[in-house]
């Protein structure tokens, strides 16, 4: 059985095997040590474009420089540190990048409030240790243990949710490009190619702060917002079909109008504005992001493929737009109130539909 069919989810290498060979082959362009590709043919990968006969879908639609940046930044000795909004798609450009250049994303940190300094350098087979004393074999390699060995790319995601000690296990790392383990007698220097990119979102600012020490360590790339509607459009429509094809969920997937007007009520609700700028809007509390568009419409695929006709409805729409919206019930639950009556409804005949039906959810 194929493979796509029996995994939830396929990291990006596998996901696009066919596009990186396609590159691979046809890339003629010098690949820096422990590259797979060549900058230019990483660029391709990820802002889109043609390997021979090969179409190469893109996999980042933005501001193409800022990808140049983060793709010349992983060709010195400085770390990468994606930073902006929630769903600006800073975990799916590390990934691709990562896939790109190295061919294995999987050497990952997911930061957390749980994270300890040993998730970032080395921890030990407890079992092992007792029986044998501290050797090779009791030794666990992190994520970035394992990429300094092999001269890879480590992705340490949501940097600034891990306590300060934890970030600061990682400065010395990035300063000396090594770690040392005084149990072996020995230290860890990484291999030619190694980096790190790292992600952060600026709503967790005040969470746990990143030191200006461990900033300096990184080049920063800022990543905006879609800067238009129709640039958010087509991501949406973009992700949407790459994520619900691998659901098999047995619906069609949402028509353009849908999308548009999905796309339209997070802009305005996410900026405070109508699209014409001529009313404001009162803004929930929680994240409207492109993501969060997008996983709304994958959802509503759900409902329409499992119990409707197979076609996304006003009504599937209706009950996601209610639970992407209202995460803190009597502040979001006015200002989405007050967004239907004020902006939706007086929208004329197309919106009528869906305005009722998220009238009769909100009750």
């Amino acid at each position: 059985m194929d493979q796509k069919q029996d995994v939830l989810r396929l990291p990006a290498e596998k996901l696009y095997a066919k596009e990186l060979a396609a590159l691979r082959e046809a890339d003629k362009d010098a690949r820096p040590a422990g590259w797979q590709l060549s900058p230019k043919a990483v660029l391709t990968y990820i802002t889109g474009g043609k390997a021979g006969d090969a179409i190469i879908t893109p996999k980042y639609i933005g501001n193409k420089r800022l990808v140049e940046m983060a793709i010349a930044t992983l060709l010195t000795d400085r770390a990468l540190l994606l930073i902006g909004e929630p769903g600006t798609a800073k975990s799916w450009l590390s990934e691709n990048l990562t896939a790109a250049i190295h061919g294995d994303s999987s050497k990952v940190i997911q930061g957390t409030a749980g994270t300890t300094e040993e998730h970032v350098r080395y921890s030990w087979n407890y079992a092992l240790l007792l029986a044998q004393g501290p050797t090779e074999q009791a030794l666990i390699r992190s994520p970035i243990f394992r990429a300094m060995e092999c001269g890879g790319i480590a992705r340490f995601e949501e940097i600034s949710r891990c306590a300060s000690e934890v970030q600061d296990a990682l400065i010395s790392i990035l300063s000396e490009k090594a770690i040392a383990i005084p149990e072996l007698n020995r230290e860890m220097a990484a291999e030619r190619g190694f980096s790190i990119i790292g992600t952060a979102n600026t709503r967790d600012r005040g969470v746990n702060e990143m030191s200006a020490a461990l900033k300096r360590r990184f080049n920063i790339i800022v990543l905006p917002a879609p800067s238009s509607l129709e640039m958010e459009i087509d991501i949406v429509r973009r992700r949407v079909g790459e994520i619900s094809a691998s659901y098999q969920l047995r619906a069609s997937q949402p028509d353009e109008e849908t999308v548009r007007k999905v796309v339209t009520i997070f802009r305005e609700l996410r900026s405070g504005l109508t699209l014409d700028g001529k009313e404001k809007v009162k803004a929930p509390t929680g994240v409207i992001s492109t993501a969060e568009a997008i996983s709304l419409l994958t959802g509503s695929m759900a409902l329409a493929g499992s119990f409707g006709d197979g076609k996304v409805s006003d009504e599937d729409v209706a009950a996601g737009l209610q639970g992407a919206i209202v995460k803190d019930e009597e502040k979001d639950q006015a200002a989405w109130k007050e967004y239907l009556e004020n902006v939706m409804k007086k929208r004329g005949a197309s919106w009528r539909s869906l305005y009722g039906a998220c009238s009769e959810i909100n009750g």
